[in-house]
């Protein structure tokens, strides 16, 4: 057996990117996109890729579903 077939799935919290950790963090405050933008030196689309990459690993669809996942699992 090798070692890659012994260590344990992934969960959504450890592929988080330090910067979608970030951005979800954000996403529990009451803001707009275009705000989360502005407070992180980047672009409205930029947050929207991020949003979209977070929403995938992590197996939401929504930010409420996204601000509850981050909540339970110590982001927020």
């Amino acid at each position: 057996m090798s070692m890659l077939e012994t260590t344990a799935p992934l969960t959504g919290a450890e592929t988080l990117t330090r910067r979608e950790r970030v951005v979800l963090a954000e996403l529990a405050e009451d803001v707009t996109l275009e705000e989360i933008a502005t407070r992180l030196f980047v672009t409205r689309n930029t947050v929207k890729s991020q949003v979209r990459s977070v929403y995938r690993k992590i197996g939401v669809s929504t930010r409420s579903e996204a601000v509850s996942w981050a909540v339970a699992h110590g982001i927020r």
